[in-house]
């Protein structure tokens, strides 16, 4: 099943151009606002088939307090906030089978919300994680303040303003004639290879970020590099650059840290792993870029 590509979806209105800082405040006291809620890490979904995240702000009164919020945006004419809570609230939602609680990933796989939602959770995962670790101001160390709707943290100590960040990954599939280069990670699913990744560095350019991290994974030489598609990856705040390489050298040569195994396959190995088929080896989830990237080489 050629499923879409996860949280790329986003329907909302972000209103960043001319976010007002007083959206927050104007939402929360809005009957029509929409609440998308994170125990921790762990969103909070109205269960059904499909479930949404799409909360009413009634929900809020079941947890005695939360500790971050933000405006996302707007959905038609309908706010929507993201609200942190502590991990401890999932235990208020754990015996309740009017609700859910799932991590992210997950919700994707499973396919428990709309695929429209998949993005807006992301956001927020993204945001309210940035906001949990950085309350404190990285230029003098005071305290900081949410502001700008929960798009900046300002440091009424020293004046600074801190934005949220997301860090950029290449993935890359590496090409040589009719076969690909995947590798796969001790922490994988049983059977399961993927496109090489790493961070993209200061300084760097991602079609050099695509040479650097291959070689340095694989001992294999890159030439050529062109940009796919990207991905939101929450996990906590990446955008995943997913790029093809052509592959200019054959040996492969890992160190067997971060890989414990990396080899080239054919297309007719793809096409058994995507299928599902394949006696040895496994292709990643539908959710993922990578999966994407194997998939339109496969149809090259």
């Amino acid at each position: 099943m050629n499923r879409p590509i996860g949280y790329i979806t986003n329907p909302l209105v972000r209103h960043s151009a001319e976010r007002d800082p007083e959206a927050l405040a104007k939402a929360a006291q809005d009957p029509r606002t929409a609440m998308v809620i994170l125990a921790g890490d762990l969103p909070i979904l109205q269960a059904g088939e499909p479930g949404t995240s799409l909360l009413s702000a009634s929900v809020l009164n079941r947890i005695p307090g939360h500790q971050e919020q933000v405006f996302l945006g707007t959905l038609g004419d309908r706010p929507v906030l993201a609200t942190l809570a502590a991990p401890e609230a999932t235990e208020l939602f754990q015996d309740d089978p009017a609700f859910a609680v799932v991590d992210l990933r997950s919700i994707a796989v499973r396919g428990l919300v709309p695929e429209d939602e998949l993005g807006m959770l992301a956001m927020a995962k993204s945001l309210l994680d940035w906001h949990r670790r950085h309350r404190f101001c990285a230029n003098c160390g005071a305290p900081t303040s949410l502001a700008q709707a929960g798009f900046r943290r300002d440091c009424a100590a020293c004046g600074a303003q801190h934005f949220p960040r997301t860090d950029p990954v290449v993935i890359m599939l590496i090409t040589r004639g009719d076969k690909c280069l995947m590798g796969r990670q001790p922490r994988f699913v049983e059977k399961m290879y993927s496109c090489l990744a790493g961070f993209l560095e200061p300084g760097e350019t991602i079609e050099d970020a695509v040479r650097r991290e291959t070689f340095e994974e694989a001992g294999i030489r890159v030439g050529a590099v062109r940009y796919m598609t990207s991905q939101p990856w929450p996990f906590p705040s990446n955008i995943m650059i997913g790029c093809i390489g052509e592959a200019l050298t054959d040996e492969i040569a890992f160190d067997g840290e971060e890989l414990e195994d990396a080899r080239w396959f054919t297309k007719d190995d793809v096409r058994r792993m995507l299928d599902g088929s394949h006696e040895h080896y496994a292709a990643p989830s539908p959710i993922a870029i990578a999966n994407r990237l194997i998939r339109e080489w496969v149809k090259e």
